[in-house]
């Protein structure tokens, strides 16, 4: 019996190794997901180790372009998990392989602006070419919505592929040059949906985003940068003879990163992921929201795990500017970044994370004379005090008997 119009269509239109969504449950990261996440651990750690090498404006540019880079490659996979099924042998086997050439490129990083240039920037382009040429001709069945998408966004990649490896080829002083172009094409893709001259131009509902995943996946990536931050401050200080203060800069440390996975994961993840489930411009807002601006905390992170190396390091010594600089830098950023997630996500300002964010940059002008110990106990006490202000003016509004914004959200859902 021939199907029905409809049911042809349907089947027309999906890919291969696609997530089976027919249940309507909630899709949940899976183990090889979680294995696949472990390089990119390292690759945080080398892009800490970069920017450790050199504090100065040029040090700071190439650590910024490389963590674009690890971040751009983790990103667009992510996005390909969200539709296709990791318990897939094929998917499985890609996932390994861009994992390898991830782990290829971690390596590259240190020497990413000097001799290994070629390697790091090969690397990358084999991770992004390879993944969306996989969903062109393997995925996605011909004459498919899913291929001409795949295709339009393989064209994207490919142009900026041609600078990348351009980059690794030319002198060192004009490599960044060349990259910062590359760099340009990848993130303005999303930007224009990868329009294409010649070709339709695609919706952004041509994208099918699955809140749950999704927001999940970018929530243990945040994980990931606060872990490298516990492993490169307890490496540091497990190769220095301990005392009084550096055990207390230890503690600060922890303590701020403590800080860190709390205002994201106690109050900001879970309101944006339901705000994103509640979104009638889904795929916009997981782009904004998300895709560019998680960025901004992991750097904020990043930034806060050198910091505390450079402290405990130094807890007693008055550090140089470039160290003052990173060190207060560090929350100041993440802190900001959140006020540009929530202005983005619900459309209001955090006024008091951008206090908080002002908070720490006012820490910054005791530099000059107070010892590092006492800079990272300021900036710890800046996080702890955003938080305790949410807090009461949590406890405030039930006094009131005000919804809060997640109840405030149920509420909405529940209307609709």
């Amino acid at each position: 019996m021939a199907r029905p119009a409809a049911a042809l269509s349907t089947v027309a239109q999906t890919s291969r190794f696609q997530r089976d969504r027919s249940a309507g449950e909630e899709q949940r990261a899976t183990t090889l997901e979680l294995f696949y996440d472990l390089v990119f651990v390292f690759a945080v750690t080398q892009v800490s180790h970069l920017l450790l090498d050199d504090l100065g404006w040029q040090g700071a540019g190439e650590a910024a372009i490389v963590l674009l880079v690890v971040w751009w490659a983790w990103n667009y996979t992510t996005w390909v998990t969200n539709e296709l099924d990791p318990d897939s042998p094929v998917v499985r086997l890609l996932l390994l392989g861009i994992m390898l050439a991830t782990l290829v490129m971690a390596v590259a990083i240190p020497d990413a602006f000097e001799s290994k240039g070629l390697l790091f920037a090969a690397a990358y382009v084999v991770i992004q070419v390879g993944r969306h040429t996989f969903l062109t001709f393997a995925s996605a069945r011909p004459g498919t919505l899913e291929r001409e998408r795949a295709a339009d966004i393989l064209i994207w990649l490919s142009a900026a592929g041609a600078f990348w490896i351009a980059g690794g080829l030319v002198e060192d002083n004009v490599r960044s040059t060349v990259w910062l172009v590359a760099l340009g094409i990848d993130y303005l893709g999303p930007v224009f949906l990868y329009r294409v001259p010649g070709r339709r131009k695609l919706a952004p509902e041509t994208w099918d985003v699955e809140t749950s995943h999704f927001a999940e996946r970018f929530q243990l990536f945040v994980i990931i940068a606060l872990g490298e931050s516990v492993v490169l401050i307890g490496a540091t200080t497990a190769e220095l003879d301990l005392d009084a203060a550096r055990i207390t800069a230890l503690s600060l440390a922890f303590a701020g990163t403590a800080a860190l996975w709390w205002l994201y994961f106690d109050y900001v993840a879970p309101i944006a992921q339901r705000r994103l489930e509640l979104a009638s411009n889904r795929t916009l807002l997981a782009r904004d929201g998300y895709t560019y601006l998680h960025v901004v905390l992991v750097a904020g992170i990043i930034g806060w795990a050198v910091g505390d190396e450079l402290v405990i390091a130094h807890p007693t010594d008055v550090l140089p500017a470039a160290e003052v600089v990173v060190l207060v830098a560090g929350p100041a950023i993440y802190l900001v970044g959140h006020v540009l997630f929530r202005l983005r996500i619900a459309g209001t300002l955090s006024r008091k994370r951008l206090t908080g964010a002002l908070g720490c940059v006012a820490v910054g002008g005791l530099g000059p004379v107070a010892p590092g110990i006492a800079l990272a106990a300021l900036l710890v006490a800046v996080l702890v005090a955003v938080i305790a202000a949410e807090r009461i003016a949590g406890a405030r509004r039930r006094q009131r008997g005000e919804l809060s914004p997640r109840e405030q959200l149920e509420s909405e859902a529940a209307s609709r």
